[in-house]
C-alpha cells in the first residue's frame, strides 16, 4: 500500500454489501492460498478492490456480476481526481484487472469487464546504483571490520557479497536456508515472488565469505531455536528483513562518495553491472527472477545513461 489514503479506503471498505463482502473475503483466500502472495501484496490488493467495489456499489453495482468497464474507468477517473498519483493509479488499473480476470475465470461473472481497461504509465525511477569499484570498496570495509572473526562480522560480510553477487531480494535473502547453498556448484536456491523457485550462480569471493560464516560465524550464535536458517541475527533466531536493511545503510556510508543505498539497491547495482559486462536481457531476467522482460529492460536506461556521462566526459568533440 502505498500509505497515502489507506486508513480512508479501509473506513469505506465497512459500508459493502453483504454479496460484496463476500466475493471480496473469497478473493482474498484465492490471493494468500493459490496465489501464495506476500502478505502485505495481499493486503494491497485488497483493498484496492474493496475501494473499487465500494465505488461501484454507488453507481449501481450490487452484485460483482454486473460490473462493467464504464465503472472500472469510473473508479480510476476518481483517482486522478483525488489527486493520487501516476504510479498508484496504475497499480489500481492492475488490480481491477487481475480481479476482473479472476471473477470470470470462477463464474462470478459473465465477462472480464478489466480486460480492456487502460492505465496511465508510471514514473519509472530505479535507485541510484554504486560503481563496481564502490561496490568493492563495499565488502572490502565490511571485511576489515570482521577480521577479529567475530560471528557477527562474519556474517555480514556474507550477506553483503552474496546480495551484491546474486542480486537477490533481501526477502530472499532472509528466507535462505543453510542446504539452499549449493558449494558444489556455486548456486544457491532462492524462492522469489509467489514462491517461483530459481538457482542463483554466485562468485568466489561470495563462496569464501559464505564458508567463513557456516563454519566459523553461524556456530556461534546459533541456539537450539534457530532451525536450518542459513543467516542468523545475535539472538539465534532467523535474521530479519530491517537488519539487514540497517547493515547495508550503515556499510555504505562507509564507502567515500557512495550513493545512500539499501539491499534493493545492492540488487540494481548488480544488475546494471551485470549488462555492462555483456551480459544479455535474458540472462540477467532469469538471475532476478522478473516475470516480465520489460522490468529488466528498466536497466538498459541506466547503463546508456552512464555511457553518456563517460562518452561527455571523456570524448574530445562530446
Amino acid at each position: 500500500m502505498d500509505g497515502e489514503d489507506g486508513a480512508s479506503d479501509r473506513a469505506q471498505h465497512d459500508d459493502l454489501p453483504e454479496p460484496l463482502v463476500r466475493v471480496l473475503a473469497d478473493y482474498e483466500r484465492h490471493l494468500v492460498s493459490e496465489r501464495d502472495l506476500a502478505p502485505h501484496t495481499v493486503r494491497a490488493y485488497t483493498t484496492d478492490v474493496a475501494g473499487l467495489l465500494e465505488h461501484a456499489r454507488r453507481l449501481g453495482h450490487e452484485q460483482v456480476a454486473t460490473l462493467d468497464l464504464r465503472a472500472l474507468r469510473s473508479w480510476l477517473a476518481q483517482q486522478q481526481t483525488l489527486g493520487r498519483s501516476r504510479t498508484t493509479i496504475a497499480r489500481r488499473a492492475t488490480a481491477a484487472r487481475v480481479f476482473t480476470a479472476w471473477l470470470q475465470r470462477t463464474g462470478r461473472a459473465p465477462i472480464d469487464a478489466g480486460a480492456s481497461l487502460g492505465s496511465p504509465k508510471p514514473h519509472q525511477t530505479l535507485p541510484s546504483v554504486l560503481r563496481a569499484d564502490e561496490a568493492a570498496d563495499l565488502v572490502r570495509a565490511a571485511a576489515t571490520l570482521a577480521d577479529d572473526g567475530s560471528p557477527v562480522g562474519l556474517r555480514d560480510v556474507a550477506m553483503l557479497e552474496l546480495l551484491y553477487a546474486t542480486g537477490i531480494r533481501v526477502g530472499e535473502l532472509v528466507g535462505l536456508d543453510v542446504d539452499d547453498v549449493d558449494r558444489d556448484r556455486d548456486l544457491v536456491r532462492v524462492f522469489g515472488k509467489g514462491r517461483k523457485e530459481r538457482s542463483v550462480p554466485f562468485g568466489r569471493p561470495a563462496a569464501r565469505a559464505l564458508d567463513d560464516w557456516v563454519r566459523r560465524g553461524r556456530p556461534g550464535l546459533a541456539v537450539d531455536g534457530s532451525g536450518p536458517a542459513l543467516f542468523l541475527g545475535v539472538r539465534g533466531k532467523r535474521i530479519d528483513q530491517r537488519a539487514v536493511r540497517t547493515l547495508v545503510h550503515r556499510r555504505i556510508a562507509e564507502v567515500p562518495g557512495a550513493p545512500d543505498i539499501g539491499p534493493h539497491g545492492l540488487r540494481h547495482s548488480a544488475a546494471t553491472h551485470l549488462l555492462e559486462g555483456g551480459a544479455d536481457l535474458r540472462s540477467v531476467q532469469e538471475l532476478l527472477g522478473h516475470a516480465s522482460l520489460a522490468t529488466t529492460q528498466r536497466y538498459t536506461h541506466v547503463t546508456t545513461d552512464r555511457l553518456r556521462r563517460a562518452y561527455q566526459q571523456a570524448h574530445p568533440r562530446a
